[in-house]
């Protein structure tokens, strides 16, 4: 029953009783109308997890799974975080690389910010969630959507190989850190591939190292070298490694930042971070928003949206 994270705002709703949500929800879709409010007080303090109890035991009473009939009561942006919520936290990610290459065009965004930020066990989890589904590998979908050095790079990290312990191997992140050097700054051209080999395989600690030692070596820091090196989906997706390896909150507060600042807002992104991490390390997010901005995500969030889809995603950022 437990939150899978425990710097979330979503955390376990006390004396949980999923037949009297059952009713609930039940109830709010009963008649002409839906009483949106009823389906986000149920829905938006439970763990996903509690979630997972709720369909159960509405398919029981029901006969019919509470996804469809949400699906056919709600409606857009709101739709979507609620039927987002009611899934398992690695099928909502496959469901969003799904999403994300289907028709013409690619989501990069979407592909970046997962592939980049999850663990190798949340990284396999997606793979046999998506090949369950969808009867071909992630792998296959991915290199049928992407191509070149971009495509590799996600290959790479979809391939969940990265060494997760916490060794600093001295002498090779300063071996590491002349690799990028000499593959970038000091060259005309750049070999994308020396990027690849040590920012995708390397463990979080020891690439630390790298970027410190890399400082010394060239006067720059990593991501500047990046910018400088490299452009368009390459460039963001190395961006996002890096970024996410020092701080992945701070990471996730700069895309809902992105996503909200100016004119329109790209829900995509919007949805699917405030519904992936609200269970995680939403707290962690909030105080990194305010802390490089400024300003509460609380705020930012209530100035950008509105309605029925404002009151669900305020419910899940949790309060100022």
């Amino acid at each position: 029953m437990a939150a899978i994270g425990n710097r979330g705002t979503v955390t376990e709703a006390a004396g949980f009783n999923p037949d009297a949500d059952v009713q609930a929800l039940r109830g709010a879709m009963k008649g002409t109308g839906t009483d949106e409010a009823a389906v986000i007080q149920v829905l938006a303090p439970r763990t996903i997890a509690q979630r997972q109890d709720i369909k159960e035991a509405y398919k029981l009473s029901v006969g019919k799974e509470l996804a469809e009939d949400l699906s056919s009561e709600l409606s857009g942006t709101f739709r979507s975080v609620v039927l987002g919520l009611l899934m398992l936290a690695p099928v909502y990610d496959a469901y969003e690389l799904e999403n994300a290459m289907k028709g013409a065009g690619t989501e990069e965004a979407a592909l970046i910010d997962i592939l980049a930020s999850r663990s190798n066990d949340e990284m396999n989890t997606i793979n046999a969630f998506y090949k369950k589904k969808h009867d071909k590998s992630l792998e296959d979908a991915v290199c049928g959507d992407t191509s070149g050095m971009f495509q590799r790079v996600l290959v790479s990290l979809l391939t969940a190989g990265r060494d997760e312990s916490d060794k600093v191997d001295e002498a090779q992140a300063v071996l590491d850190a002349k690799d990028i050097y000499e593959a970038g700054e000091a060259r005309w051209g750049t070999d994308e591939v020396k990027f690849l080999t040590v920012l995708c395989v390397r463990n979080r600690n020891h690439l630390l190292r790298v970027f410190e030692e890399y400082q010394k070596i060239s006067g720059r820091d990593i991501e500047d070298s990046i910018k400088r090196e490299m452009s368009g989906c390459l460039e963001d997706v190395f961006l996002a490694i890096v970024k996410c390896l020092r701080n992945k909150p701070a990471f996730f507060a700069e895309r809902l930042y992105k996503s909200m600042k100016g004119m329109g807002t790209t829900d995509t992104i919007l949805i699917r971070i405030m519904v992936a991490r609200a269970e995680i390390d939403m707290l962690d997010i909030k105080a990194q928003f305010l802390k490089m901005y400024g300003k509460t995500l609380h705020s930012f969030i209530k100035g950008d949206t509105s309605g029925d889809y404002r009151n669900i995603l305020l419910e899940l950022c949790g309060g100022e």
